[in-house]
């Protein structure tokens, strides 16, 4: 078999992540891969925490990447705050609150579930009522932003009643960091996990966490040692601790960071507050043109997220068929449905980069075409106008 360099085929990124990466992001990952010790690039780790400090809005002296994907940000919380024996909440809504209860079995703890319907945000009373039963517990763990579903969940209310009752608290933020608003240290919030593929728009591979005093308190007062050595906070930070001189823990994804740090620059110079509108108002646009074309969201408004929007698929249509064409007629990628939302509905990404007003206008007048010609029971003609209405507008 012949094998030659691989050229990626040029894709617009509209599924649940990664999303489309910018030109200076891909630049950056380009530049001399330099040591991983070397005083440049130690200089960088300082500025990329200050930047990643930015993006959670914190002050949290322990905010870095961790060298892995968002999963390994979910299991760094994990695996230094849960210790054997420890009865820990978790708030499934979808298919990302049920690897959290994995995790907490994993590394030898008590999950205590407080199940809402996916599609709908976590319910503050149910995990009241839970904390109340079990009055032992010590960690609440909960998904801000649902992949699997769109749901978006006050986690500043589900916070504040978690430390009522004197538990820490672990937030999934994979898909809302920089999408949508976070506040680490407004909302009081121990421990939190996020991606760089998503409304970050850099590539897939780096977790950005962040941890407050309250939660390093736990870590270093454990009973037990940290069942993983990668992931072990203690150890962690004295690579990515303050000043220039740092212990080797493991060879850092150079260039990776570099692309991470390029990213959140960007990120800093559209400012939060215009990045969160961008999200918001190419969403409006989108939605304008689904539901003029006769497409549902299965998400009720006020639990949207803007930037991952769960359509359901309309009756008779092959899910598969639709993926693929677009995919391969337009270079046009969304996602399917997870779990028990497979087959019944696309997900549709309007993440970072991805969230323009030319990608909106690809993916209504594509969705409208292949629907169409697939005799779809849908509205012809009318999305991209109603769409374009919306975009005038804001």
């Amino acid at each position: 078999m012949l094998i030659r360099s691989f050229n990626p085929p040029v894709r617009t990124l509209m599924g649940p992540g990664p999303s489309d990466v910018h030109l200076r992001v891909l630049e950056a990952l380009s530049r001399p891969t330099i040591g991983h010790l070397d005083p440049a690039f130690i200089q960088m780790m300082d500025e990329l925490k200050e930047l990643l400090q930015y993006a959670f809005q914190t002050e949290n002296a322990l905010t870095m990447p961790v060298s892995a994907p968002g999963s390994a940000g979910m299991e760094t919380c994990f695996v230094n705050l849960v210790e054997p024996g420890d009865k820990v909440i978790v708030c499934q809504n979808g298919v990302f609150g049920g690897r959290m209860k994995e995790n907490v079995e994993r590394y030898g703890g008590i999950p205590v579930m407080v199940e809402d319907a996916w599609g709908e945000a976590i319910d503050t009373g149910k995990l009241d009522e839970t904390l109340k039963t079990h009055a032992d517990a010590r960690i609440v763990a909960m998904v801000h932003a649902e992949t699997s579903t769109g749901a978006q969940s006050d986690v500043q209310a589900l916070v504040k009643l978690a430390h009522v009752h004197d538990c820490l608290t672990i937030v999934d933020t994979v898909t809302s960091l920089g999408g949508t608003p976070i506040k680490v240290d407004e909302w009081e919030i121990d421990a939190i996990y996020s991606g760089s593929q998503k409304c970050l728009s850099c590539t897939p591979g780096l977790s950005p966490v962040s941890f407050n005093e309250r939660a390093l308190e736990k870590v270093r007062n454990r009973q037990s040692k940290v069942q993983s050595w990668f992931m072990d906070l203690n150890l962690v930070m004295g690579y990515w601790g303050e000043g220039a001189k740092r212990a080797y823990h493991h060879t850092a994804p150079v260039n990776a960071l570099y692309a991470l740090h390029e990213a959140l620059l960007i990120l800093r110079e559209e400012g939060l507050d215009s990045a969160w509108d961008r999200h918001h108002y190419n969403h409006l646009a989108l939605k304008a043109g689904l539901e003029a074309m006769g497409l549902t969201f299965i998400v009720k408004e006020a639990d949207r997220l803007p930037q991952l929007n769960a359509v359901s698929i309309p009756a008779g249509v092959d899910d598969a068929a639709v993926r693929s064409r677009l995919l391969n007629e337009y270079n046009l990628e969304i996602g399917a449905g997870l779990g028990a939302l497979a087959g019944k509905v696309w997900r549709i990404g309007l993440m970072g980069h991805s969230s323009r007003a030319e990608n909106v206008l690809l993916c209504i007048s594509a969705l409208e075409s292949v629907l169409g010609e697939m005799g779809a029971d849908i509205k012809l003609g009318v999305a991209l106008p109603a769409m374009q209405k919306v975009l005038e507008s804001n």
